[in-house]
């Protein structure tokens, strides 16, 4: 699926996530749906912020895999820099920052490639059957 890169489109990816998981059985409240909507948020909202290339789009793709009980999720965007693939969590009064080291923690796998002919693809996989328990 294709989207502006705007945060209106951002939103509107995760949206279309979360449509596309309720088609599959997995309801908006079920934690794979939530946790899959923050993965994708998180990820084209980076594709927004940091690949944007003016005119060009993001594109997100979702497949979920029945047998594995798993998901994938690639957002591609026109610029090349990749992400580092240790992200740091960011001092707790930063206001940004955050949206790779939650992709992290969420995540049980996650990584980039460069995508042909422009730019990059940042993906993450989440196994529905995963549970993550976060402590403040």
């Amino acid at each position: 699926m294709q989207f502006t890169s705007s945060p209106r489109g951002a939103r509107l990816a995760r949206r279309t996530a979360v449509r596309h998981l309720e088609q599959w059985g997995f309801p908006p409240s079920s934690d794979a749906s939530c946790t899959v909507a923050l993965l994708v948020a998180e990820l084209a909202a980076n594709a927004v912020r940091h690949g944007r290339v003016p005119g060009r789009d993001f594109l997100l793709s979702l497949v979920y895999e029945v047998r594995a009980s798993q998901f994938r999720i690639e957002v591609s965007d026109a610029c090349p820099d990749r992400p580092s693939a240790d992200p740091v969590a960011p001092a707790d009064e930063e206001e940004s920052g955050r949206g790779l080291f939650l992709v992290d923690i969420l995540a049980n796998r996650w990584g980039s490639a460069p995508r042909t002919p422009v730019g990059k693809t940042v993906w993450a996989e989440y196994h529905a059957s995963t549970t993550c328990v976060v402590e403040t």
